[in-house]
Parts: C-alpha cells; structure tokens; sequence
C-alpha cells in the first residue's frame, strides 16, 4: 500500500514536531509547512517547506500530492492581536481553500478547549456552548466556524479540541515551574489548589491525531475533546514535580482574588507573561469529557497529568544547555518571567 503523505502546519512547532516524531516512526510521508526554520535533526526525513500559511500561493504549492493535513499552525495568546487573527482565521481558510481545490481526504483541525473560555460547570461536552476569552480564545472559534463551513462544502474537517498539552520540546509557561523546581524552590499557585485542573500528554494527543487521520470519515468528521483520562487537583500534580526534584519544596497556595488582581496589572504593564486564560482558570475545575473521544475514535489515554508532567520535567533537565538564555512566546522557549523572576527570591 502506498505510503500516505501528510502534510503537517506549524511542523516547526510544540506539537509539529512531536507529530512528526510520530507519523515518521508510523511509517508515513511527511511535508512540514512552518514560518520558522525547521531546526530539528528529522530534517532529512521530510519535505520542508518554509512559508507563513497567510500566504496563499505557498499553501497551494505546499498541498501538492498531500493526502491528509493536520492543521496545527496557530499564532499563541501572547502574539500580536491582528497577528492572532490573521493567523488563526485567515490562516485556517488558507489551507481548507487549498486543501479543497487539491481534493485531499481530510484536515484535521488542532483547535483548543479556550473556546469554552471559563465554564460554570463541568465536566465540559463538546455541545456546551463557546465563550472565548481573549482574542486567542475567539479566534479559535472563528477558525473552528470556517471548518464548519467547508464541512458543510463536503469535506471532511475532524475538530480536536485538546486540552494544555506537555511534552518534549514543551517550554513556555511550564518552563517556570520547572525551573524553579530545579532550583530549590517552593512553588505558588493561586488558591488552595484543590480544584482538578486537567492536562494531556503531548503522545497521547499525537495518538488521537493518527486516528482521525486514518478511521473512516464518517467516523471522524466530527468535534472531539481531548485530554487525560487520569488527574487529580492541580496542588497535587504540580507537587509531583517538586517531589521528582528532590529538594523537599512544596506548593504554596495564595489567595486567588487578590493574587489574580495583581498579575492583571502587571500583565497590562508587560511585566508578567501571565495572561488572563491562565490565571482566572488555574484556580478552577477545568476539565472536559472524552467519552465521545473514546467511544467514536477509541481513544485511550495512557499518561496521567503527573506521568506527562514528570515525563515533561525530564526533558527540561535534559535538554536545558540548548535553550538556556532564550525567551519568547511560543511553547518551545522558556517564557520571560518578568516580575515573576523577583518574586522567586521570597520562595
């Protein structure tokens, strides 16, 4: 059977290039399309192509002979507002319009649990309503309406909505916990902690991918949460990293309301990377069904928040010497800590 080629948006990225790592080992061809240079050793096992998904000829050209797309490119919270939607919304029309005039089987769309901004109940199910928070949040529903439309057109556009994912390559926020970790220190969260705060390991999420891309359209032409089956309140979880440390360092709770008021100040004035997403859920429930997951795709999670956590850490200690220094705001550097830098002195 001839060899199924995939094209993968954002291949440059967090999840792109776990993806990658993945489909490769599976057996599968793989074209990477990414605004960034492609910077990672599997550079000579798959066709790059470097372009911004804003631009429409190079998506066309890019589409040429894929089979499947799985559209994970996406411009993050912390980016530019107009850069945020012209990505996000602009972006994901780009590649259904030529994925369409290509005729490719499928694209699978990498959406986010952000559209259902800050719930009131849970667990979240795919039919609750959407309420983006931030313009990170609304752009995804933007994008997830677009898939509806070309559904609607005939495709087939399987929608995931997963939630935080870790793993290798995996920087960004969870850089600060784990250097402080690293570091001998104890670790606030805001309020007590014993709200249930669910996570997904990026292998789990690369799984789920695989099986849109290859069950039956009928099957997959849907809209699915994704994330860990097993978890426990985020205090405890993020206790398991400071365990794995081994300087006996615990998690410290602050008052939520007066902490949250704080980091929106500062976060107005540029100095935390904090923002409002992050810290108006992280003293909350937080976390979706995956029944649907389960019983249409036969998903089944295998690493539990602390697995994909600890897992997460590892690669951090591991691989710190090449990244040691950086700061951005995508998911593969560390965060500036700004502010937040200062405090860690106090813990």
């Amino acid at each position: 059977m001839e060899q199924k080629k995939i094209l993968i948006t954002g291949g440059s990225g967090f999840l792109g290039i776990n993806l990658i790592r993945h489909l490769l080992q599976k057996g599968y061809k793989i074209r990477s399309l990414d605004k960034e240079p492609f910077s990672y050793p599997e550079i000579n096992q798959i066709e790059n192509v470097q372009g911004d998904i804003r631009d429409e000829k190079i998506v066309e050209k890019s589409m040429e002979g894929i089979n499947a797309v799985v559209h994970c490119a996406a411009a993050l919270p912390l980016y530019l507002k107009e850069d945020i939607y012209s990505t996000d919304v602009e972006g994901t029309k780009n590649i259904l319009s030529a994925a369409k005039k290509e005729g490719v089987d499928r694209v699978i769309h990498i959406s986010s649990t952000a559209v259902y901004g800050i719930p009131d109940h849970h667990p979240i199910y795919e039919t609750d309503s959407l309420s983006g928070v931030g313009h990170y949040g609304k752009a995804k529903i933007m994008a997830e309406e677009i898939c509806l439309d070309f559904r609607q057109k005939g495709m087939c556009v399987p929608i995931l909505r997963p939630k935080t994912f870790v793993g290798p390559e995996r920087l960004g926020v969870f850089a600060i916990l784990y250097e402080w970790a690293k570091d001998g220190k104890n670790f606030p969260i805001l309020g007590n902690g014993k709200n249930h705060y669910q996570l997904l390991d990026v292998r789990d999420l690369c799984v789920v991918i695989e099986l849109c891309a290859t069950k039956e359209k009928t099957l997959v032409n849907d809209t699915f949460n994704i994330g860990a089956k097993e978890f426990s309140t985020i205090k405890e979880d993020f206790q398991a990293v400071l365990d794995e440390a081994r300087h006996g360092k615990r998690i410290v709770s602050l008052p939520a309301w007066p902490a949250i008021a704080i980091l929106k100040a500062l976060e107005g004035l540029g100095l935390s990377p904090l923002y409002k997403w992050v810290y108006e859920t992280v003293s909350r429930d937080s976390f979706v069904s995956i029944k649907k997951a389960e019983k249409v795709l036969g998903f089944q999670p295998k690493y539990s928040n602390k697995e994909a956590l600890i897992a997460n850490y590892h690669w951090y200690l591991d691989n710190i010497s090449s990244f040691q220094g950086q700061t951005g705001i995508s998911h593969r550097v560390p965060w500036k800590q700004g502010i937040l830098k200062l405090c860690k002195v106090f813990f």
